[in-house]
């Protein structure tokens, strides 16, 4: 299991200098996920000039050659569903440039998410439906799948296929779009075998989810991000989970997003990447958003958190009394 880190965290950093910090802080990491459109911002890849210049591509690939760094993932998590023709259109350039990129890179897993879509035909703002309890909810769930999702993640996953054969794109669990649990993900993979899931721990932890179960039921696997999760408990004894703030800012609310190993020990995390190691995930990438401390701390310390879990995972062997 390779280390990586999504370099989101460093926007105020340019390429260069993000690469020399993680080389020097936290020298575990071999592995970069990096920023190409959608939600993600793109301040250490300039895709539109790595398409169309051979040159320019392999002097980016070259600087992260020489620091020893290879590229895992092209992160490009956005909502091409989105009712906003504007926005659904940008993402979904975004999401096909990070697919011909990836093939010129010959990087094999781009991270994105499923999307959401309205409700209804003429709503303005994309619906999450989370549960058909009232009656104004009845029926969202279906006719978003039948009606966007499915014709959507059909074409785009055949134009991915005629791109690049070997990518997978590797879609994240994540509340707020139409895929975020095992059952969701399970109808979504019916889709087209080179749709693949992301598994980030901290977005099943906050629903009670169990992410060494979800890990041995998904059907496929392509990538993981290791990011962990704490609750504030007097605040979730009022409030519940199905909190309204943004937890990477507000360290207040019910539960938030944390450093890896804040939330769950070093043994927790061993499980975790052996579950990840059995269904063939070669790369994890540390995610900060915490709102606790920098990205600097964050990421130094995750990285000596899953080296230690990796560390435990390497059977020690005793010859001639020596450990």
């Amino acid at each position: 299991m390779r280390l990586g880190v999504v370099l989101e965290a460093f926007l105020d950093r340019t390429l260069d200098d993000t690469l020399d910090f993680v080389a020097r802080d936290a020298p575990q990491i071999t592995d970069l996920e990096i920023g190409v459109g959608g939600f993600a911002p793109t301040p250490h890849c300039d895709v539109a000039q790595l398409l169309r210049d051979p040159a320019a591509r392999r002097r980016w690939t070259e600087r992260l050659d020489d620091r020893g760094f290879h590229v895992s993932a092209l992160n490009v998590s956005g909502n091409p569903l989105d009712p906003d023709g504007d926005t659904a259109r940008r993402h979904d350039e975004d999401l096909r440039n990070a697919v011909r990129l990836a093939a010129l890179l010959e990087v094999n897993r781009v991270v994105a998410m499923a999307g959401c879509p309205p409700g209804l035909d003429g709503d303005r703002t994309a619906h999450f439906d989370a549960g058909g309890w009232l009656p104004y909810l009845a029926g969202v769930h279906e006719r978003q799948w039948d009606d966007a999702l499915v014709p959507y993640w059909s074409e785009l996953a055949e134009f991915a296929h005629g791109e690049h054969p070997e990518l997978s794109i590797c879609i994240e669990l994540h509340p707020g779009t139409c895929v975020y649990n095992v059952e969701t993900f399970e109808r979504f993979a019916e889709i087209a075998p080179n749709l693949a899931a992301n598994l980030d721990p901290s977005h099943l932890f906050w629903q009670r989810m169990d992410p060494l179960a979800v890990a041995g039921a998904l059907s496929r696997v392509g990538h993981a991000h290791a990011k962990d999760v704490v609750f504030n408990q007097d605040a979730l004894a009022l409030n519940g989970l199905l909190d309204w703030r943004w937890t990477p800012t507000e360290a207040r609310a019910p539960w938030t997003f944390a450093t890896v190993g804040r939330g769950h020990a070093v043994d927790w995390w061993r499980s975790f990447l052996t579950a990840l190691a059995e269904r063939g995930v070669e790369s994890i990438s540390i995610e900060h958003e915490d709102p606790t401390i920098s990205a600097e701390q964050g990421v130094v310390e995750g990285a000596r958190c899953l080296t230690d879990a990796l560390d435990a995972q390497t059977p020690v062997h005793v010859v001639e009394g020596v450990r």
